[in-house]
């Protein structure tokens, strides 16, 4: 017997303070399972503190 084996794409991504703008993250993230957006808190080396980060393209 045959097994399936599915492929896991994971696209790679940056994030950007939204305070001071500068690209402080590399990520990588599933398209298939969160097609939005990815936002979260973290802290950022130039603002001295955590901030929200927003996916760029």
């Amino acid at each position: 017997m045959k097994t399936l084996e599915v492929e896991v794409v994971r696209v790679k991504i940056t994030l950007a303070c939204t305070e001071c703008k500068q690209r402080n993250y590399n990520m990588t993230k599933e398209k298939k399972n969160h097609p939005e957006r990815l936002e979260t808190k973290k802290y950022c080396k130039f603002c001295h503190r955590h901030t929200m980060h927003k996916e760029t393209k």
